[in-house]
């Protein structure tokens, strides 16, 4: 059992949903990044999902494709991010880390010695964007046998046809992703959103965790409420990008949690 497995338990034996909270690794820089990601927990963040700067960001929108322009200006890279990781396990070994990004530095490292690196630096969980369930042997399976989660995206576009394919080999989580489009770019709404939890829960016993297009304390109580929990990340990169001191980044996570912990 990982990490995110015992979350997920301990929060369905809560009845309480969960609420994971992106923030990009290096951003604005490696010492403030890591004053953020080491407050999380305590600002009600169940999971946190880390991302990994990379050059081209296919899946998201400007803020965070500026996050990660400024983390990789500051001299962010793949083993920085494990460093973080591996500071953070100092004082937490209980918080799911998830390291979401793209395939490309996994690549240029090597997936074997990515593998081991990333889980004796306390990584529990994959996100890998640009990675369909049909490249499954290239990372996704050797990712399982280390013993780390891989989390799948699915999509409005993700019809029945589709959808047992992308859940195959997932594990961990479902990350729903509430629009069609890019992080950041619209709001997701309940009504929407419900329907297409219910879709999927129906051919998976995984939670469904609903991210993009939550920006609000608000939201993420309606999104939650309608899934086992939900996702802010743009919201929290913006934040941290008007050059907000982490206390009060923090305190505006804190509002996002306490919401989807109401729903």
């Amino acid at each position: 059992m990982t990490r995110i497995d015992a979350k997920f338990a301990a929060l369905k034996a809560e009845g309480k949903k969960a609420f994971v909270a992106y923030v990009m690794a290096g951003d604005p820089d490696y010492d403030n990044s890591l004053e953020l990601v080491k407050g999380l927990p305590a600002a009600g963040v169940d999971v946190i999902e880390l991302g990994q700067p990379f050059t081209d960001p296919m899946a998201d929108g400007p803020t965070i494709q500026l996050a990660g322009q400024r983390a990789l200006e500051a001299g962010q890279t793949l083993e920085r991010t494990l460093e973080m990781v591996r500071a953070f396990r100092e004082g937490d070994d209980t918080t799911p880390i998830v390291l979401m990004g793209y395939y490309n530095p996994i690549y240029n490292r090597g997936v074997e010695t990515f593998l081991a690196d990333a889980k004796a630096a306390g990584i529990d969980g994959l996100i890998v964007v640009d990675l369909p369930p049909e490249e499954d042997d290239e990372l996704c399976i050797p990712a399982q046998a280390a013993g780390m989660n891989f989390i799948r995206l699915a999509t409005p576009t993700t019809d029945d046809k589709r959808l047992p394919k992308v859940l195959q080999n997932t594990s961990g989580f479902v990350y729903y992703v509430s629009i069609t489009g890019i992080t950041g770019a619209a709001a997701a709404e309940a009504a929407d959103v419900g329907p297409e939890v219910a879709r999927i829960k129906a051919k998976t016993d995984l939670p469904v965790i609903v991210g993009f297009g939550i920006r609000t304390p608000e939201s993420a109580e309606s999104i939650a409420s309608v899934a086992d929990g939900c996702v802010v990340g743009s919201a929290i990169v913006a934040a941290q990008a008007e050059g907000k001191p982490a206390s009060e980044v923090l305190a505006f996570v804190k509002s996002l949690a306490d919401g989807a912990h109401r729903a």
